[in-house]
């Protein structure tokens, strides 16, 4: 494949994928995921607005008066005409998160009734809407199964609600089980309209809203339907932000305040919030911080009611403008980390998820919500599959490269070089000491003259497989072919043991190897080949050669062109070796000495020997020796 070809085919997987992330963001199928990263990120908390207080009908209360349903209406009334009672002390607007739907005994119930009457419609009742499933139709005409369908809505008893404002205290709990979501209203379906004592109209606001306009309105702010309240989306839901954890409003104890202890001071142009502060009420949620504890409703209502007065509130971003903005970072992100290092890919990942994240806080501070999620696990993703390609595969391809690398190497050394790394290619050398072995192939040029040229490089290439399995079997370095001469160095790049005995043994290999191939050629051919070899040993350059961009591993020095001459003195089925080769391992082979003779380019003659047999192989033994 070209690369034009794959970089088109990159590109075009990048943009598929970057379309799903997207997708995946503006769909959320990750949702209580998302959440618990949101709800942490995204939520900040300044801490609580000291003018929300809280009144908790808590275990104190309980231990003080008894069951709650056996005094919750006369007590009621005593703590608004206690709060009520100094003019000067009075709350701005007091909202009791208790169901008082039933009328329960006539003078109790208008002593609530009068009490809550007494104070301007400054005190709010919590309702709960009803909910049932049922079939409507749509604006098309079908029909549909409407599981948010209005069945009913429980009220306080007409006395009480009739003097005062009303709102549902319903929590709207997300699929994960969490409320970090409330509705500013809903909307009475025809059907009960006119028929609820105590609703004034189709539009049944939400408790923390009819706490917050009647605020407003104590306050001399906004009133009524000018009010500045939260945008909702098409379900009527918006998000908040919390203020404070579990236990952090202002809160004391109903029965502390009616046993005098708390000064009416305390509560002076405050919201007082009364409601459950008890385990047994079973009035407690989970909210979208603090996991792992449950927040009491009244809590949950003190939080909604400040989101609102410091529009803390906010709606997701629509699914357009997220797509967009998905699917243009993932591109980008793919695009550029392609030619990458894998270092500068995940310190980018890092930094991108660091700017998105802040970016997630900016936006939902001017009501805006991006979820987080996607982007993250896409940038795991991401960074996994250039740690896989740049990585694994890399090391893949580093494993080809030495299964390669032992054709020229004897695989011992290789694998040496794989685990301990010592290896750096760079250009320069070393003087080390080496034994050098050259082969040549004789008789080769008459045979190929009246053979085809296929079977010409068949026969070659099988004398040069030859040459190369003895001088890897022996752990030498195969330098190079000569046209049909092999060259091999022993001794580098690492250090061998007894290295000039295994040049001379794979030079018997050589010449034991060669016999077989030789026969066969004679028998098909009418002619034959042979081997002449040299080795020598002594101190070369052993290193790099060439320049950055072309490089070869080999030796060079008196010690390599010695081997050289040998060869090319040596007869075919010869090992010439020299004086310094045969002083070294002469206890372990028979040598027949030549005596002094030149060799081209040297003006000393040398000592000479012909190898006649080593490790107990005599020269008429046509099979490999094993020297190991």
């Amino acid at each position: 494949m070209s690369k034009s070809i794959k970089k088109y085919a990159y590109v075009i997987s990048a943009t598929v994928i970057a379309i799903i992330v997207g997708l995946l963001a503006a769909f959320g199928p990750f949702y209580a995921l998302d959440c618990y990263l949101t709800d942490r990120l995204y939520t900040k908390l300044t801490g609580t607005d000291p003018d929300i207080i809280i009144i908790g009908v808590d275990e104190e209360t309980l231990s003080a008066y008894g069951n709650f349903n056996l005094w919750s209406r006369d007590k009621s009334a005593e703590l608004l005409e206690y709060l009520y009672e100094d003019e000067n002390n009075r709350p701005a607007v007091v909202g009791l998160d208790f169901m008082f739907v039933d009328e329960y005994e006539q003078a109790v119930d208008s002593r609530l009734a009068e009490a809550a009457k007494a104070y301007n419609g400054n005190v709010v009742l919590a309702t709960h809407v009803v909910y049932r499933g049922a079939l409507e139709t749509d604006s098309n005409g079908k029909l549909y199964y409407n599981t948010e369908s209005i069945s009913d809505v429980e009220v306080p008893y007409d006395a009480l609600a009739s003097v005062t404002e009303l709102g549902f205290s319903n929590a709207s709990i997300a699929s994960d089980g969490c409320v970090r979501n409330s509705m500013n209203s809903v909307r009475i379906p025809e059907t009960l309209a006119g028929t609820v004592p105590g609703l004034k109209s189709d539009i049944h606001d939400s408790f923390a809203v009819a706490i917050y306009k009647a605020a407003n309105a104590a306050y001399g702010k906004n009133e009524g339907d000018s009010i500045d309240l939260p945008r909702t989306n098409s379900r009527g839901l918006y998000r908040f932000m919390y203020s404070g954890k579990v236990g952090e409003f202002q809160h004391v104890s109903m029965q502390a305040v009616l046993s005098g202890n708390v000064p009416r001071e305390a509560f002076k142009n405050k919201i007082v919030l009364i409601g459950a502060y008890a385990p047994g009420f079973q009035d407690s949620y989970k909210p979208a911080i603090d996991r792992g504890k449950s927040m009491y409703g009244v809590e949950i209502h003190a939080n909604i009611l400040q989101a609102m007065m410091q529009h803390k509130t906010g709606l997701p971003m629509g699914r357009t403008g997220l797509i967009i903005l998905t699917c243009a970072i993932a591109l980008v992100f793919l695009i550029f980390a392609k030619k990458q290092k894998l270092s500068v890919i995940l310190i980018t990942s890092g930094l991108v998820a660091a700017l998105y994240i802040i970016a997630g806080r900016i936006l939902a501070g001017k009501g805006v919500f991006i979820p987080v999620a996607y982007i993250l696990l896409f940038l795991i993703g991401a960074d996994i599959y250039f740690i896989i390609e740049k990585y694994v595969l890399e090391r893949i391809r580093r494993k080809h490269t030495l299964d390669v690398f032992k054709k020229y190497v004897a695989p011992e050394v290789v694998d040496n070089l794989s685990k301990t790394g010592d290896f750096e290619l760079h250009l320069g050398g070393e003087k080390r000491d080496v034994a050098v072995l050259f082969v040549d192939i004789r008789g080769f040029t008459p045979l190929s003259e009246g053979l085809q040229p296929e079977t010409v490089v068949a026969i070659l290439n099988e004398y040069l497989a030859l040459t190369t399995k003895s001088i890897l079997a022996h752990k030498g370095t195969l330098d190079k072919f000569v046209g049909d001469a092999t060259m091999a160095v022993f001794n580098a790049p690492f250090d061998q043991d007894d290295y000039i005995y295994e040049a001379v043994a794979a030079a018997w290999d050589m010449k034991s190897g060669s016999k077989e191939l030789g026969e066969r050629l004679y028998k098909e051919y009418g002619k034959t080949v042979g081997f002449g070899v040299g080795v020598n040993c002594g101190v070369a350059v052993v290193g790099n050669i060439g320049c950055d961009f072309r490089m070869d591993y080999t030796a060079i020095g008196d010690t390599v062109n010695t081997a050289a001459r040998l060869e090319a003195n040596a007869k075919t089925e010869q090992i010439l070796i020299s004086e310094d080769v045969y002083e070294k391992i002469k206890d372990r082979i028979e040598a027949t000495p030549i005596g002094e003779i030149p060799l081209k380019g040297k003006s000393n003659k040398i000592m000479v020997y012909s190898v006649d047999s080593i490790g107990g192989k005599a020269l008429d033994e046509g099979q490999m020796v094993d020297n190991t």
